[in-house]
């Protein structure tokens, strides 16, 4: 299969529905980082955009959900339902397989490393300089990576270095997120039609 071939093909359309919310996405791994986002949460929205136009994801988000509860339902199954529509826009044939990314903020700096495993594991090292940014609660983040690590069955490693405003924290960390995810999923032109794998599979 030429890579042509595999890049016209690595678009998802996922939808997630409970009783607590109705979640579509639909990603393009080779989009040119466009944002359509509608979840009731602007700072949300404000994270998914660093998401689409670092990593050159074209990423529609909308959402339902029991706001009037809390963000939380929200939070963690719009990160469920984007590893779930990567896992299945990704073939791994071919791809880089690891991406990192260091991104800065000012004061703040944070790196993120992302593997493309077929194997769910979190490490999340991120000490906020408060809780809140405006009335979004920052700890539902580590919930939104979760959902996303369990569902595109990759490893990621996320560690903010410092910073000392939360709104910088955070949007380090996505951008890197963003920007490692585009590095990972690339097309290695020395590696067409192989697993970047010794064990064969993914």
């Amino acid at each position: 299969m030429s890579q042509a071939l595999l890049r016209s093909s690595r678009q998802a359309s996922i939808e997630r529905n409970t009783k607590e919310t109705q979640i579509k996405v639909d990603v393009n791994l080779d989009g040119t980082g466009v944002l359509n986002a509608e979840t009731g949460l602007p700072f949300l929205d404000h994270m998914l955009d660093q998401i689409a136009r670092h990593g050159l994801i074209d990423l529609t988000v909308l959402a339902q959900g029991d706001l009037e509860i809390d963000a939380h339902h929200t939070v963690e199954d719009i990160g469920i339902t984007l590893g779930q529509a990567i896992n299945e826009a990704i073939d791994k044939t071919g791809i880089r397989r690891y991406g990192h990314a260091y991104v800065p903020l000012d004061e703040a700096l944070s790196r993120v490393v992302i593997d493309f495993s077929g194997r769910p594991g979190l490490e999340y090292h991120v000490g906020f300089a408060k809780g809140t940014v405006g009335n979004f609660d920052v700890d539902l983040f580590h919930e939104f990576f979760q959902g996303f690590v369990n569902h595109a069955l990759v490893t990621l490693h996320i560690d903010n270095i410092r910073g000392k405003n939360a709104h910088h924290q955070i949007e380090t960390i996505f951008k890197a997120f963003g920007r490692a995810i585009r590095m990972a999923v690339e097309l290695d032109p020395r590696s067409v039609g192989v697993i970047p794998s010794t064990k064969g599979s993914l």
